[in-house]
């Protein structure tokens, strides 16, 4: 929105769920928005070309930007939180990258989120381990050709299964042993997910901003948009770098419909000034 600090995203996999999937990214730009993100909106890691097809089609035709995307991250609605950590699953993300990566040179998108996955009884904590750097790494090499980065976040715990990234220095480490040549892994600091565990959101977003690569935001507890909750959203974006490129992804379940929930922005980010955009 012209005038303030900070340009939003609105993230179409859980909000604007009114409307069909096709049909949210021109509903979130008559909202406002120009700019959306969006999970892996396929059910498998390589979708048919005829649904990449159509899902470009519909951003295009909105007239709004893609500013993020998932890699495939397993079945979110039963319970999985991403797949990089199994190593059986190493050919399905390798070939999910490619993909992803195809939809990004189609759309300008440039961020990409890349769940690290739940502990496996299957295979031991360094198999585990060392799957997940590898998928990284192979992530982070696809996308580096034209200026991807790959996002990694904590997640809540108690509300993810055994995921085993619940804080910003564990992300970190991660990020570190990754070591990508293309230096080009970053954390997504994540609002409601470190606050609701507990993080000192103001106190993190100081000490972590020069390892920041984009940041989602909903209120704790409820998961809605800033305001349903006790989180202090508008001192986390206070304390974010003045080098951070200013673009937050609303990642909120709205408490009415996505329409009537968004004046929170001027709360948080001070008025705006003429000019609806978002």
């Amino acid at each position: 929105m012209h005038g303030h600090r900070f340009s939003y995203a609105a993230n179409l996999s859980i909000m604007f769920t009114e409307y069909e999937f096709l049909a949210r990214p021109a509903a979130a730009r008559a909202a406002g928005f120009t700019m959306i993100e969006m999970w892996w909106p396929f059910a498998e890691p390589v979708a048919e070309p005829e649904q990449v097809d159509a899902l470009v089609g519909a951003i295009e035709a909105a007239e709004v930007r893609l500013i993020g995307l998932n890699f495939f991250g397993g079945d979110l609605a039963a319970g999985q939180r991403g797949v990089a950590s199994h190593p059986a699953a190493a050919g399905d993300l390798a070939a999910n990258a490619e993909q992803v990566a195809a939809i990004a040179r189609r759309t300008g998108c440039r961020n990409f989120n890349l769940l690290y996955g739940q502990r496996d009884d299957r295979w031991s904590v360094p198999e585990q381990e060392e799957a997940a750097i590898e998928a990284i790494r192979n992530a982070a090499a696809v996308v580096a050709p034209f200026g991807g980065t790959v996002l990694l976040e904590p997640l809540a715990a108690g509300l993810n299964g055994a995921y085993p990234l619940t804080t910003t220095d564990e992300v970190t480490a991660v990020i570190d042993a990754v070591a990508a040549p293309a230096d080009n892994v970053r954390l997504l600091f994540d609002v409601f997910h470190l606050g609701s565990n507990g993080a000192d959101l103001v106190a993190e977003a100081s000490r972590q901003g020069g390892r920041i690569g984009h940041v989602q935001l909903a209120d704790s507890p409820g998961r809605g948009e800033p305001g349903s909750g006790t989180l202090p959203i508008a001192a986390a974006l206070a304390a974010l770098p003045d080098d951070y490129p200013g673009v937050i992804a609303c990642e909120y379940r709205p408490t009415r419909r996505t329409e009537e929930t968004l004046d929170w922005i001027a709360t948080v980010d001070g008025p705006p000034a003429a000019g609806p955009d978002l």
